[in-house]
């Protein structure tokens, strides 16, 4: 069905508005989206600073609302998407181009349409794609003031994520101008076809830290970082159960609050990783890139706006790096900066993005090239010092707890595995109440967030317990970063113990964590 408008209602309709929401990183900013028909040669221009793949959608435009039955006004087009200097880039604006002209020749409602936030990417026969970071767009939308959203149906799920909002989920261009007054038949709605059988698939278990035989000493390491935040760093030889341990730490992490589970969801909507239909993400992610990865898979880049890296997917869970001397120097050095400030500011051409990166760092390395067992190893001590080179001082001085990880015993081959993840979460969590009761009224909840200064100010400890970190900083053995970093530890461990404040013991064991001479 063709939608047309009279000669006198074309003359009165010369500007029509829609509203879309342009990101810039995770921050969404409300575009208002003006379409003006002039007299004139007929031509369609898009301004306001769009990118290649934005100024591609008067063509995608055009043919949607040809298939569609909505004619094309033969007019002279422009389309300015303010504020225009704001730098706006892909297929998201599509919807809300369509509408804007839509209202402008008065096919649709112009109020409607000026008050409705479209996102969605059109195809040429009409239909409506899904697109990338709906969640963050529509709370972004939600912040600014208007409550009805437009948004593909594959994407109405996630946005239904963001409470309060009016989600209308469309299939078609045309459905869109008719939930907006336009005088068309709605189409019927796509038949679905129904289930067929469902197929038997094998239980998938959980990983447990119960599957873990003896390693008590890397299992003590596990259930400090977990309790108070901290990065670990695991060597050990081939098969002794590193990157078992480590994929075992996000089992006994608490789960996600509300605020940091909307955090982490419209990361990985941004990213094109989210399955909406199981909700907000509620567990601590895990991430372990390869070691070939780049410093723009790891951090963030590519062209234009930057997109969020490996490092950002991992924001309020688990950044594993096995076998980290295999990576390049000059990718492990861009970890510094996220692991101090618990975020990234990428600075591009296109733009200036920031992504959230407040994760833990967990490391894996063998200890020498050759990765066999101390004993049968042939690499000089001169191989063995070139392999760690890629590890900066700089960035293992960052990392709390360094942690040897031995063969098991022939003893333990048959022996059953030590606590279930499920034991040690639960005093995972008691200490991390405690951390949290102690550091009521300030901005921080775990130990491994306080600053130094602010632990030297308000701990006033026996010069007698100190001594130990006293002694270390005078001989050189620990910079005052690893001093704090030492005491921080060692309140986890008090933590873990229920005791009201660290003593020598704590501190002797947090000291003896910082030790990595040995493993080299």
């Amino acid at each position: 069905m063709t939608a047309t408008v009279s000669g006198e209602a074309r003359i009165r309709g010369k500007l029509g508005r829609s509203l879309s929401v342009g990101l810039v990183g995770m921050s969404g900013h409300l575009v208002d989206v003006e379409a003006h028909l002039a007299n004139g040669v007929p031509g369609f221009v898009i301004v306001g600073l769009p990118d290649a793949s934005l100024a591609e959608a008067r063509d995608r435009v055009r043919a949607a609302m040809s298939c569609s039955g909505l004619r094309l006004p033969q007019r002279r087009i422009t389309v300015n998407l303010a504020p225009a200097s704001l730098p706006k880039r892909g297929s998201v604006f599509d919807v809300s181009i369509a509408v804007a002209i839509l209202a402008a020749g008065l096919v649709v409602d112009p109020e409607r349409a000026a008050t409705t936030v479209c996102l969605g990417e059109l195809g040429l026969d009409g239909r409506v794609h899904p697109v990338r970071g709906v969640l963050p767009a529509v709370s972004a939308a939600m912040a600014s003031g208007p409550a009805r959203i437009i948004v593909p149906e594959q994407n109405a799920a996630e946005a239904r994520l963001v409470p309060g909002a009016e989600i209308i989920g469309v299939n078609s261009l045309l459905e869109v101008a008719a939930r907006l007054g336009a005088d068309v038949e709605p189409p019927a709605p796509e038949a679905v076809a129904p289930p067929g059988a469902p197929v038997a698939r094998p239980a998938h278990r959980a990983p447990d830290l119960a599957d873990v035989v003896g390693q008590h000493e890397a299992r003590h390491a596990l259930e400090i970082a977990a309790a108070g935040g901290h990065h670990l760093f695991m060597v050990g030889a081939p098969g002794t159960g590193k990157t078992m341990l480590a994929q075992r730490l996000s089992t006994i992490l608490p789960d996600l609050n509300d605020e940091h589970a909307v955090e982490v969801t419209a990361i990985h909507s941004l990213a094109g990783t989210l399955d909406a239909s199981a909700g907000l993400i509620r567990r601590p992610p895990f991430q372990s890139p390869h070691h070939t990865a780049t410093a723009a898979a790891l951090v963030g880049g590519g062209s234009g706006l930057p997109r969020p890296g490996a490092v950002s997917l991992a924001h309020r869970g688990i950044l594993f790096l096995d076998e980290v001397p295999e990576f390049a120097g000059r990718v492990l050095q861009t970890l510094r900066q996220p692991i101090e400030a618990g975020e990234l500011t990428i600075h591009r051409s296109g733009g200036v993005a920031r992504y959230p990166a407040r994760f833990q760092l967990v490391m894996a390395a063998n200890p020498c090239p050759c990765g066999k067992a101390l004993d049968d190893c042939g690499c000089t001590s001169l191989v063995q010092r070139r392999y760690f080179s890629r590890l900066s001082g700089p960035l293992l001085d960052r990392v709390d707890l360094h942690c040897h990880v031995s063969p098991t015993g022939i003893g333990t081959l048959h022996g059953t595995g030590g606590e279930s993840s499920a034991a040690v979460a639960q005093r995972v969590a008691e200490a991390r109440r405690a951390a949290a009761e102690r550091l009521r009224g300030t901005e921080w909840t775990l130990n491994s967030q306080v600053p130094g200064s602010w632990l030297r100010e308000r701990w006033a400890a026996d010069p007698k317990i100190l001594q130990p970190l006293h002694n270390a900083i005078s001989l050189g053995h620990i910079s005052m970063r690893a001093a704090d970093r030492v005491a921080r530890v060692a309140w986890t461990m008090a933590d873990l113990a229920g005791r009201v404040s660290p003593g020598r013991e704590e501190i002797d064991a947090a000291l003896a964590m910082r030790s990595v001479g040995s493993m080299r």
